[in-house]
């Protein structure tokens, strides 16, 4: 009986860590594959300094995973994306 418990015990830690490898780690940080290259192109395409533009957006894509919809506004979508500054202080993402 003793010999069973533990081969069932074996089995089930298995199974958990079998499971946490191959969907744990990404369901839990809900990681959404986003096209960021396309998202910041269209969200950069009216700014007056474009490639500045695009790579702060593509930063802030990259961490947060959210860029919002239009060429600006509309931060309340992606709130990472709203409440990232720079090291000085100021709003870091377009």
């Amino acid at each position: 009986m003793a010999k069973a418990t533990m081969v069932f015990g074996l089995l089930l830690l298995f199974l958990v860590l079998e499971l946490n490898t191959n969907i744990g780690p990404k369901a839990a940080k809900g990681d959404v594959e986003i096209d960021c290259g396309a998202k910041c192109e269209y969200r950069c395409s009216e700014a007056s300094r474009h490639n500045m533009c695009i790579r702060a957006c593509n930063t802030c894509c990259d961490r947060c995973h959210c860029v919002p919809p239009g060429t600006s506004g509309h931060e309340d979508v992606c709130p990472c994306y709203a409440n990232m500054t720079t090291h000085g202080g100021r709003h870091k993402c377009p």
